[in-house]
Parts: C-alpha cells; sequence; structure tokens
C-alpha cells in the first residue's frame, strides 16, 4: 500500500495567510484554515507597516513550527521578504520538512487557481485496481 505524505503549502503575503493541502482522493487544493490579521492590528504608534508584515511571517512561522506534526512536506509560498522571513524563523523540525518555495505573493489566489504553481509537489493519486 502506498503510503501517502502529508503536504503543507503556507502561503503568506505579510498581511494575509493561508495553509492548502491537496485532498487525499483527487488532489484538489483546499485551504484548510486562512488568516487575516484584525482590523487596526498595527501594534504602537512607533511601528512601521513594514515591521507589521515582518512581525507577521514570524507569526507565521511560528505556527509552521508549532504544528509539525501535521504535514511531512512543506512548500512555502511568499514574497521574497516574507518568505526569507519565514525561512529563516522556522525551528529546525519544521526547516526540515521545507521540500520547496515559490516566491510570488499568491496569498489571494483562490484555490483552483494555484494548482500550475504548487503541482510539481502534489504527487499522484494511488487508486485500487477494480478487479
Amino acid at each position: 500500500m502506498p503510503i501517502h505524505l502529508k503536504v503543507l503549502f503556507a502561503i503568506a503575503n505579510g498581511e494575509h495567510a493561508r495553509f492548502v493541502r491537496p485532498a487525499e482522493e483527487d488532489n484538489t487544493l483546499h485551504s484548510s484554515s486562512r488568516v487575516i490579521p484584525e482590523e487596526g492590528h498595527v501594534g504602537s504608534a512607533d511601528h512601521t507597516h513594514a515591521q507589521d508584515k515582518d512581525k507577521f511571517a514570524v507569526w507565521v512561522a511560528e505556527q509552521l513550527s508549532q504544528n509539525t506534526a501535521s504535514y511531512d512536506e512543506l512548500v512555502l509560498v511568499a514574497p521574497a521578504h516574507t518568505l526569507n522571513i519565514i525561512r529563516e524563523r522556522l525551528n529546525k523540525q519544521a526547516a526540515a520538512k521545507v521540500v520547496g518555495t515559490v516566491e510570488k505573493d499568491l496569498a489571494k489566489i483562490a484555490d483552483h487557481d494555484l494548482w500550475p504553481h504548487v503541482r510539481e509537489w502534489v504527487r499522484p493519486v494511488h487508486r485500487q485496481k477494480v478487479l
């Protein structure tokens, strides 16, 4: 029986993040959760918008590091700056599971439109033969 590796796509842009998984039965992509900071979440008055984006990227890395048991492989999708922060802040266990990166802002792209960007990391579905 083939082993099904659980791949997780962490898609972020500094302001939004979502975690997408392919369905075991047909590989359609489904967001398992979305994160959008609350309105007015800008920190204290001396923080710039860029610092808030950096804090959000750190938070995404922390979530991925705390939940490594939920995935076998990790693909990070984010603009270059956000991607670098996430990679730098992953713990060793999460970093070891990174199998690829996509340096693009796809945070607002619908699940069904992600396929061309992530298909290389999604394995074929193994179906049992019907006799």
